[in-house]
């Protein structure tokens, strides 16, 4: 049946999700973090206002990511950042489980993960003007054109973000796919509450380390484009 459709007895729709559930199987390395470190480092999902002070423990810089995949990218930047504080939001158990082992293994104190839907996360635990920065890092393309819809980089979701940026705080982007850096582009272009800090694609910001997939893709001449927004 098409998602598309409704009738007098179905549920409503919900708006734009952040994330596709998949499967995915569990190391036990993965299943041990989840045990013993995701009490203190998952927090729970909450229809509240997180107070960053009490989670972390001081006054900080908050950077969320949404999307983190299996982590490697949020613990380099963080152990490269000591002094800002990053909030992961994954929904994917394996890599709640993998970044929860980086987290452990690099002794990192400034990463914090919510395992939920980002849309909701946002409008529901981060408070207006308080986020130093926002990065979605290769969020997934939905390559097919009758597909776009389901891409999180659309109008209604940046106008969130920026509600929950502060002044000066930045949204970075960034895909290797190329419809989607354009549709990226005209997005945030069209945003009265950004400025593009270049014109067009930015260069890649030191502190986004390249991935294995984007170092293999990059020697096979395949593009990667970043965005970097500020909120004006």
């Amino acid at each position: 049946m098409s998602d598309d459709t409704s009738s007098p007895s179905s549920p409503p729709r919900r708006g734009i999700k952040s994330f596709v559930v998949r499967a995915g199987r569990m190391g036990t390395g993965q299943i041990r973090a989840l045990e013993t470190l995701g009490p203190r480092f998952v927090l729970p999902y909450a229809p509240q206002v997180l107070d960053p002070v009490a989670t972390f423990g001081r006054q900080a810089p908050l950077v969320v990511e949404i999307g983190f995949g299996m982590g490697q990218a949020t613990a380099q930047i963080a152990q490269a950042l000591p002094g800002t504080d990053f909030l992961g939001i994954e929904v994917h158990t394996p890599g709640v489980g993998a970044l929860l082992k980086l987290i452990d293994e690099q002794q990192l104190a400034n990463v914090r993960i919510v395992q939920h839907d980002a849309v909701e996360v946002l409008e529901h635990m981060v408070a207006p003007a308080s986020l130093a920065g926002v990065h979605v890092f290769f969020p997934d393309p939905w390559h097919k054109k009758k597909h776009n819809k389901r891409r999180l980089i659309q109008a209604p979701f940046v106008a969130k973000l920026v509600t929950r940026l502060a002044p000066g705080g930045y949204l970075h982007c960034a895909t290797d796919w190329q419809p989607y850096a354009e549709q990226m582009l005209e997005v945030l272009s069209a945003e009265p509450g950004l400025r593009n800090t270049a014109e067009g694609y930015a260069p890649k910001p030191d502190y986004r380390p390249l991935t294995k997939f984007e170092n293999r893709g990059l020697k096979l001449g395949h593009g990667v484009w970043d965005l970097v927004f500020r909120k004006a």
